[in-house]
């Protein structure tokens, strides 16, 4: 038996524009095959008219409170800052204010700027730090809420609500990406079934994916397959929203870390994908293929369909008819006895999957054999 990656035979689809890379690496590590369809891109912070005009708000007087959300957006506004040639300024503005930061991140680019914060809460979510402000009274208080991406209309309203002056710093905000094209074939593979799993970093990216399966008309397609097939991963509750809306479940790691994302979606895969054991072998279905007594066997998509519709209801004697409606391309009777034929032949002719004659197929799964269906 040879060693078998964690993700071996699992496609992930990644959607991020920042580091997308870096997430696409860790899964490739484990075995994943991936596939990139970014949802969005960064506007340059330096050329952000908005938020050269909401520092330049913020300088018009002293400032109580800055909330820092992410690293690469607090040093961005600086850099952009000492571009402008106020880089001095908005420093020595921001060192007589409280400095809040949402995690470890803000912390290390607040620190870097020569800055030291007062308070980062330990679950590094927005709900906490927005409950530590409202508590400790924001009522007459200037305070600057750097954005992350995109705005936090409920964070802001509940500060103004309780009596605050808040100015939002727009430090880079999520458009749509320039080239549509690799996310438009990244939503075809997905409802092709070709994908497995699907990650979002940020809610953006996943409102981005939902907007453009609305304007093709694939909505309802996606909101079912991602429901019901596709392992869809957040890398926290702000991400899910979009999704979560629409009523899709989603898996989240308890940090919201990237290296955190990535082992939820191989766990999740995993899970997703139970042993059965059928004529006396130990079968795991996967994306592209099939682990048999712990040896990876690549399956070809037409068998492979056919191999997930008898795998839905282990056992069962499935008709010829139901399984060419799962052929990639349909076909008829002849089509499915070749596809069965190769399927036996990828899972090493040994008797996983039977012919009932004039009835049709069923893997060889028996009473006591704790069968588990493929979901």
């Amino acid at each position: 038996m040879t060693d078998v990656r964690p993700l071996a035979g699992f496609t992930v689809g990644i959607t991020a524009a920042r580091r997308a890379e870096e997430l696409g690496a860790l899964l490739v590590r484990q075995g994943a095959a991936v596939r990139y369809g970014p949802a969005i891109r960064i506007v340059p912070l330096a050329d952000d008219t908005e938020l050269h005009a909401a520092t330049m708000r913020l300088l018009e007087s002293p400032v109580d409170i800055v909330v820092a959300t992410t690293g690469i957006g607090f040093r961005g506004w600086i850099e952009a800052a000492e571009g402008w040639g106020l880089g001095e300024k908005v420093l020595d503005h921001l060192s007589n204010a409280s400095l809040l930061t949402r995690g470890p991140k803000a912390a290390g680019a607040v620190r870097t700027a020569g800055l030291a914060e007062d308070y980062s809460p330990a679950s590094e979510s927005s709900a906490e730090l927005l409950q530590h402000l409202t508590k400790s009274g924001v009522d007459g208080k200037r305070i600057a809420v750097q954005l992350h991406g995109e705005p936090l209309p409920y964070f802001a309203e509940t500060l103004r609500q309780a009596g605050a002056e808040v100015i939002e710093i727009p430090v880079y905000r999520w458009v749509a990406p320039a080239d549509p094209g690799p996310l438009d074939r990244l939503l075809d593979a997905v409802l092709e079934g070709t994908i497995d799993a699907l990650p979002f970093t940020s809610a953006p990216a996943a409102a981005s994916t939902v907007a453009m399966a609305r304007r093709t008309g694939r909505l309802a397609a996606l909101i079912e397959v991602l429901s019901n097939r596709v392992v869809v991963a957040c890398v926290g509750p702000i991400a899910a929203a979009p999704l979560a809306s629409l009523g899709i479940p989603t898996v989240q790691p308890r940090r919201s870390r990237i290296g955190a994302l990535a082992r939820t979606v191989a766990d999740a895969l995993v899970t997703a994908s139970p042993t059965l054991y059928a004529a006396g072998h130990v079968l795991q279905i996967r994306g592209t293929g099939a682990l048999v007594d712990g040896e990876w066997r690549e399956i070809a998509p037409a068998p492979m369909a056919l191999l997930r519709a008898l795998a839905r209801q282990p056992g069962r004697v499935v008709a010829r008819r139901e399984l060419s409606a799962e052929l990639p391309s349909g076909g008829e009777a002849h089509a499915v006895e070749t596809a069965i034929g190769r399927l036996r032949t990828s899972l090493g002719g040994n008797g996983v999957v039977q012919t009932v004659v004039k009835r049709g197929y069923r893997l060889a799964v028996n009473p006591g054999d704790t069968p588990a269906p493929i979901g």
